[in-house]
């Protein structure tokens, strides 16, 4: 994350409790270098334990993600960095309108099959994705469904 990207991102990010003396104890690492490790093995693919030795050892990374995803600090974060992009466009902080579509993705045979459905449209077999965008093109919401399920039609 370049220097520019992590002054975007830290003043939204959520503050620690110990901060706010609800308790707690100081982390140990920075959270630029556990975001930077999050998104490393996101982009590269890689398992926990093949973290480069650039970034703080393995464990605490995985403990650090397992909280946020936890607690869903992540979505709070996108959300909080959301409204900043669309109020510096001049627009409301939050959308009046959004734009859904949906795809269907075919499912390997490791996928069981309460998880996977016939989309007779497209002839596939296995999973569907549902994003709702605003109007500017910002995520809002992603849902995985069966490749059966219809999005809602809106007249």
């Amino acid at each position: 994350m370049t220097d520019a990207e992590w002054a975007e991102v830290r003043v939204a990010m959520p503050v620690p409790a110990w901060l706010l003396k609800r308790g707690g104890r100081p982390e140990a690492f920075c959270h630029r270098e556990m975001l930077d490790a999050v998104r490393y093995l996101v982009d590269n693919g890689v398992k926990w334990t093949a973290l480069p030795v650039d970034f703080p050892y393995w464990r605490a990374v995985y403990d650090f993600f397992r909280r946020w995803r936890s607690c869903d600090y992540a979505r709070e974060l996108y959300e909080r960095l959301r409204r900043t992009t669309r109020e510096r466009a001049g627009r409301k902080a939050e959308p009046s309108a959004g734009i859904i579509d949906s795809q269907s993705v075919d499912a390997s045979e490791t996928v069981g099959e309460d998880s996977r459905g016939y989309d007779g449209g497209k002839s596939r077999d296995g999973r569907k994705r549902h994003i709702l965008t605003d109007t500017e093109g910002l995520l809002l919401e992603v849902t995985v469904t069966t490749a059966d399920v219809e999005p809602p039609r809106v007249r």
